[in-house]
């Protein structure tokens, strides 16, 4: 019985030899038909991608700002509707840069003011009248500058009053003859102002004219010159 054993253990070994030379037989040529398969392809191109295909869906662009920064809002639409049309302006209506304000329209001097008078009258009255408030004495304009029509109508009045042209204008003279209407007399009162600028006056270079009207003055000398003497009323000069 020994001498059987040994030939059935040399065949075993041998049937497991040749089935793990068949296993490497066919890795290798499995390997090399692969490794033949891949050369072929990346020589025509039509090897796969080295990069895996990534989905784009909802993903951002290349460059895209994170998504911590806010995205620049798109602009909205206008409406198509139009403005309606501004009515046009009438010619009275535009103005220029270039144009003038009108002027105004002097006002008319009150005959209860001096503003009206000469300028040198004016002037002169005006520091009398300031002299005369510093010694406590007020001195009120009753009339300056007249107009030509008013002039007239005293003049009718004191006709009818006195009867006669003549008389008349010992009070009143025809209006181009006035010196109310040259702006170059003026009335004043009270009767306390006449007393003291007939006595003052001539410091100023105004004197009372007529002995018949106390409270008539013009710009008769220069200030700090005395007086004329006084007319004893006025005469209208003939035609």
């Amino acid at each position: 019985m020994s001498d059987d054993l040994p030939p059935r253990r040399t065949a075993a070994v041998r049937t497991q030899l040749l089935s793990v030379i068949g296993v490497v037989v066919v890795g290798a040529v499995v390997g090399s038909v692969l490794l033949w398969h891949a050369q072929v392809g990346e020589f025509l191109g039509l090897g796969a991608d080295k990069e895996p295909v990534v989905s784009t869906v909802n993903a951002p662009a290349i460059g895209a700002p994170p998504a911590t920064t806010l995205a620049t809002p798109l602009p909205t639409r206008r409406p198509t509707h139009r403005p309606s049309k501004t009515p046009p302006t009438t010619p009275s209506e535009q103005t220029t840069p270039s144009e003038k304000p009108t002027k105004k329209a002097t006002p008319v001097s009150s005959e209860e003011s001096i503003d009206g008078l000469s300028p040198k009258l004016k002037a002169r009255l005006a520091n009398a009248i300031a002299a005369a408030k510093s010694q406590g004495v007020r001195i009120s304009i009753t009339s300056a500058r007249r107009s030509a029509t008013k002039q007239q109508r005293l003049l009718n009045a004191a006709i009818k009053k006195y009867g006669s042209y003549k008389l008349a204008t010992r009070w009143v003279l025809p209006p181009k003859y006035s010196a109310h209407v040259q702006g170059k007399a003026v009335d004043i009162g009270p009767a306390a102002a006449m007393t003291w600028l007939n006595k003052n006056g001539w410091r100023y270079g105004v004197c009372r004219r007529y002995d018949n009207e106390p409270w008539h003055f013009e710009a008769l000398t220069a200030p700090g010159t005395k007086c004329p003497p006084r007319e004893p009323h006025a005469v209208a000069k003939a035609d």
